[in-house]
């Protein structure tokens, strides 16, 4: 399992974090939005999963990662 902070621009409340964090699982990775850091973590298996498809799927929901 590999774990990554990355900054996300755009979120702003509950339902923000509800949006990534719910991608987050929907691409197989498990996410914990920071909304005052504006980060999210993310915990994924770099076996099954890239990078890029995590950021894909938070930039889906409208947010932008920096």
């Amino acid at each position: 399992m590999q774990t990554v902070t990355l900054k996300v621009e755009g979120m702003s409340c509950g339902h923000c974090v509800n949006a990534v964090e719910g991608a987050l699982r929907e691409a197989g990775a498990e996410g914990k939005v920071n909304l005052s850091a504006g980060e999210v973590t993310v915990e994924f298996d770099e076996t099954k999963l890239e990078l890029q498809a995590i950021k894909a799927a938070i930039e889906d929901q409208g947010y932008d990662v920096v």
